[in-house]
């Protein structure tokens, strides 16, 4: 299995490669404009969801095919296969990396949402994927962005729990992705300095499930480790 997670993870990061330059236009029917951005199968009906997985590329596919990819994307582990089907069938899917910025038109959405996602990037193409939700988002539109609170994760550390600290939020380890490793970490100072610095006003701490975007009782999922923060552009 191992083998074949680095041969998933190879070949959706070579499609990304490709598709690098996307802009997608959106349907004007669909307002408002909710984007969900390095969603994994955490989504919700009726919004955009752009995400590098396997399961991104083959949501747009017919339904045999998602069958296919229920076998082999490790979403077994977590799902049963009617609940799997069900999620790809949810909103519209955009197979992006997201290394390489938001697909999207400037000023074309109205929200932008993100969780635990940010702290997969190494910190430069983080701030990148901010500013390019600052961009697409339009004026007056809300970021959302949920990440593992770093302040929580050293709170781990003075409680003696130092090998959770290290193995879920700093060296992750699952089925040796390199996708699924943490490569920086953040708190409400240091992300909402970075918010600021884009361009971001409102910048506030939020609370699980509690804030101006939409759905959060279905996107929000992990309360205990979480950090909230929403921003207008």
């Amino acid at each position: 299995m191992g083998l074949l997670r680095k041969g998933i993870d190879a070949t959706t990061h070579g499609l990304g490669w490709l598709k690098r330059a996307q802009r997608v236009i959106l349907k004007p029917d669909v307002n408002p404009v909710r984007v969900n951005l390095g969603c994994g199968l955490a989504v919700a009906p009726g919004w955009v969801n752009v995400d590098g997985s396997l399961n991104a590329w083959v949501a747009s596919m017919p339904a045999f095919a998602h069958k296919f990819a229920y076998r082999f994307t490790g979403s077994a582990r977590y799902y049963k296969r009617d609940a799997y089907l069900n999620l790809l069938q949810s909103g519209a899917w955009i197979h992006h990396d997201l290394k390489y910025g938001i697909p999207l038109r400037d000023s074309s959405a109205d929200f932008v949402y993100s969780s635990h996602f940010l702290e997969h990037l190494i910190r430069e193409d983080a701030t990148h994927l901010l500013r390019e939700s600052f961009r697409v988002l339009k004026p007056g539109g809300t970021l959302r962005v949920v990440v593992p609170d770093l302040a929580y994760a050293v709170s781990l550390y003075t409680q003696g729990r130092k090998d959770d600290m290290l193995t879920q939020y700093f060296f992750v380890e699952d089925d040796d992705s390199y996708f699924a490793r943490h490569k920086y970490m953040y708190d409400f100072e240091s992300l909402a300095v970075q918010l600021e610095q884009i361009g971001f006003k409102q910048i506030q701490r939020q609370s699980h499930q509690a804030g101006r975007t939409p759905d959060l009782m279905v996107l929000d999922n992990r309360p205990e480790d979480s950090l909230y923060v929403e921003a207008v552009r």
